[in-house]
């Protein structure tokens, strides 16, 4: 069968760094209330210069090199984003165009934080239809633009950054020891609209807006529906928890990943965590985190790895993938 194999993997970091103690200078909150409750210590901001398309295109060029492929390799751009750089055109075709791909298509998806798991779905369906080859799948954001920064609920939660990934197809054996993208799994529900949105748009105010959220009911469903989406993706392929060799849930809360973690009963050694550092990026949570434990050495060929996340929508899904 035809399968998607993932052989690159790329990141990018804004340089400016902001640590808790950083926005105690500005905000009624300390050090240690942001790190006992999120467990997060410093985040990313975009300098004022530097756009989604920008910071994805160094992630997506990385991304290529450690492949190994040129840009005319490429016949499949998927962007997820929340915060693109313009309402439209799509702002994958600017990164289509920095990279000087030629061919194939370029797109955004927009399913906030679960953005990457629907993104890397689509470029798995395309490629196992064979209508790409290979395909550039990102995941990037700058959220600190659509932040309050006077409200401490939200602003302290979130960072800047993009991590991409390199998809090729491959004809293997189609069982789950054979490597690639095993399945995925997407969902939503509309009814929890309002629990995590921004309060803007191009119908509504004709502004961007901010982040508003129910903190206890994200945090509360996040828990529950990637628990379950990473059991159901298990299921699917005749696989238990015991054999993961990783998790890598969407990094918004490490008090929401140690839950995660414990529906599950998967040790801590074997959950991946970037949100101390990095924040909560949304859309390129999975992907920067996929490109650290690779530089590191953690992921290693033939280990079986999961990828979870939950978004406002709220959308929410899975990924089941063979190094």
């Amino acid at each position: 069968m035809r399968r998607s194999q993932i052989i690159g993997f790329g990141s990018y970091l804004p340089k400016k760094i902001v640590t808790n103690d950083d926005l105690a200078k500005k905000l009624n909150t300390s050090d240690d209330w942001i790190r006992q409750r999120t467990g997060i210590e410093q985040r990313h901001i975009a300098a004022d210069d530097e756009l989604t398309s920008d910071i994805a295109t160094n992630a997506a060029r990385t991304a290529l090199k450690d492949a190994g492929l040129e840009a005319d390799a490429v016949d499949l751009i998927i962007l997820a984003t929340a915060t693109p750089d313009n309402t439209f055109p799509a702002t994958a075709t600017r990164v289509q165009s920095n990279l000087g791909v030629r061919r194939g298509a370029a797109f955004d998806v927009q399913a906030v934080c679960a953005g990457y798991v629907y993104a890397l779905a689509m470029a798995d369906n395309m490629i196992r239809l064979s209508q790409a080859e290979t395909a550039v799948v990102i995941g990037a954001e700058v959220f600190s633009r659509i932040l309050d920064w006077d409200d401490r609920g939200t602003c302290v939660l979130f960072g800047d950054g993009a991590g991409a990934c390199v998809l090729r197809g491959a004809e293997v054996g189609g069982t789950n020891a054979d490597t690639g993208i095993l399945s995925t799994h997407i969902h939503s529900d509309g009814d929890y609209y309002d629990m995590l949105y921004v309060d803007g748009g191009p119908s509504t105010t004709g502004a961007s807006g901010y982040l508003r959220m129910e903190g206890k009911e994200v945090f509360r469903h996040a828990v529950q529906r990637m628990s379950e989406v990473v059991t159901a993706a298990l299921d699917h392929n005749d696989l238990s928890v015991d054999q993961l060799d990783w998790l890598i849930p969407h990094q918004a809360n490490k008090r929401i990943m140690d839950s995660i973690a414990k529906k599950l009963t998967l040790p801590d050694d074997k959950i991946v965590v970037t949100v101390d550092r990095q924040a909560n990026t949304s859309a390129a949570t999975i992907p920067l985190a996929l490109a650290e434990a690779r530089t590191d050495g953690r992921l290693q060929p033939g280990q079986l790895v999961a990828l979870t996340a939950l978004g406002g929508g709220f959308a929410w899904g899975s990924a089941l993938l063979r190094l």
